[in-house]
C-alpha cells in the first residue's frame, strides 16, 4: 500500500472522505497517539472526537468543554486522549472517551498554543509564559517580552522555543542543571515557529511577510522574503532536509541541506491552486506534504517528483488547520465554516 501520484487514480479521482458539518469554525485538528481517534477544536468550545476509520459514523455532538472558543488541540503524547486549550484560560486533558481534566486555569488569558513531544511533555502559551506539563508537575516560564505567538518542542524535548515581539526565547527545561535562557533577537512580530527535526533550526513567520531562521549552534540568522502575506503556518520534512511555507499559490519549500537556502530561491513545485495556501503539513515520515488554501483547495504534493494532486476541491471555505496520523495514511482537515474533514489515502 502506497501514495503514488503518478497513478492516474490520484489524478482522476478524489480520495474516500467522512465529513461532518458543524456550525462553529475550526482553530485546531488532531489525531490521538495511535491514530485511532482524530479530534477537531471549536469555535463553540466544543472539542469533537470522531472514529479515525472513516467508515464508522460520526457519534453525536457533546457540550463543550470550554467557556468561548477552543484556540489548541494535540494529541496526548501520555495517553490515548488528546490536550486542548481555550480562550477561558484552561488546559484540559482529554480522554478516549471525551472526559476531561483540568490541567491549568489562566483566567483572563487565552491557551492559543500547545505543543507535545513523545517523551510525554506537554508545553503552552498563555498570554506572556510558557508552561510545561510533564510527569504530574506543571511549571512556569517567563515572562516574555509579549505575549507568546508559537512555540515547538527540540528535537530530544530538552528545550522549548517561544517566539515573542523582537525575536525568540529558548527555555532550557532540565531540573538538575539550571542554565539561563538563551534569547535570539530579530526586531518585529514573530507569528509563528518551528524547531527543525534535526534540531539545528529554528523558523519564524514574521509580521513583514517573511521568514527568519537561526542556526541554533552558531547563533546566526538568515532572512527569506517575498511573500504576498504573513507565513502563519510552516512544517519540515521528517528528514529536516526542506521547510514548507505558507502563503504561497504552489507549494514552497527552502532547501537546508547544505549549506543552506541562504542564496538560493525556493523550490516551488505542483500546480497553482485557487489562492494562496494557509496551512501546509509535511508528512510524517515520507516526502509528501499536504496544503490547505484560503478558497478551499486542498492538494497533496510530492518533492521527489514535483507532482501535486487535488484532494478537495475549492469551495470558498478557508482551510485553518490539517494533521496528519500517526501512519500517514489519514488527513485530518478543517475549515472556517465547521466542515471536519477525515481523508483516507489508501487505495
Amino acid at each position: 500500500m502506497k501514495i503514488d501520484l503518478a497513478n492516474p487514480a490520484w489524478q482522476q479521482t478524489l480520495p474516500p472522505a467522512r465529513s461532518v458539518a458543524t456550525d462553529a469554525p475550526v482553530a485546531a485538528c488532531a489525531f490521538n497517539r495511535d491514530g485511532s481517534t482524530v479530534a477537531f477544536a471549536l469555535g463553540d468550545g466544543c472539542v469533537r472526537l470522531l472514529p479515525a476509520d472513516i467508515k464508522q459514523a460520526a457519534p453525536e455532538a457533546t457540550a463543550p468543554l470550554h467557556k468561548g472558543v477552543a484556540l489548541s488541540l494535540v494529541g496526548d503524547p501520555a495517553g490515548d486522549g488528546f490536550v486542548s486549550g481555550g480562550d477561558d484560560g484552561r488546559v484540559l486533558r482529554l480522554a478516549a472517551d471525551g472526559t476531561a481534566t483540568e490541567l491549568l486555569a489562566q483566567k483572563g488569558k487565552w491557551i492559543e498554543h500547545l505543543v507535545a513531544h513523545k517523551t510525554g511533555a506537554v508545553a503552552a502559551s498563555a498570554g506572556k509564559s510558557m508552561f510545561l506539563f510533564r510527569d504530574g508537575e506543571v511549571r512556569e516560564f517567563g515572562p516574555h517580552p509579549s505575549t507568546v505567538a508559537g512555540l515547538d518542542f527540540s528535537k530530544d524535548g530538552s528545550r522549548v522555543a517561544c517566539a515573542h515581539y523582537g525575536g525568540i526565547t529558548v527555555w532550557s527545561l532540565s531540573k538538575e542543571v539550571v542554565l539561563p535562557p538563551r534569547r535570539f533577537a530579530w526586531q518585529g512580530s514573530h507569528v509563528a515557529l518551528r524547531w527543525s527535526t534535526d534540531g539545528k533550526f529554528i523558523a519564524t513567520g514574521t509580521q513583514e511577510n517573511d521568514i527568519h531562521v537561526w542556526r541554533v549552534a552558531q547563533a546566526t540568522d538568515m532572512r527569506m522574503q517575498g511573500y504576498p502575506a504573513k507565513v502563519k503556518s510552516l512544517s519540515w520534512t521528517a528528514d529536516a532536509r526542506f521547510l514548507y511555507t505558507s502563503s504561497q499559490p504552489v507549494f514552497t519549500a527552502w532547501p537546508f541541506s547544505g549549506k543552506g537556502p541562504e542564496g538560493k530561491p525556493p523550490l516551488q513545485f505542483g500546480d497553482e491552486g485557487a489562492g494562496l495556501m494557509t496551512v501546509v503539513a509535511a508528512h510524517p515520515t515520507a516526502e509528501f506534504v499536504a496544503g490547505g488554501y484560503d478558497s478551499g483547495e486542498l492538494q497533496l504534493g510530492d518533492i521527489r517528483t514535483r507532482r501535486s494532486v487535488v484532494l478537495k476541491m475549492a469551495d470558498g471555505a478557508a482551510i485553518t488547520c490539517l494533521a496528519w496520523s500517526p501512519d500517514g495514511f489519514r488527513l485530518a482537515v478543517g475549515n472556517d465554516r465547521g466542515d471536519l474533514l477525515t481523508i483516507d489515502l489508501r487505495r
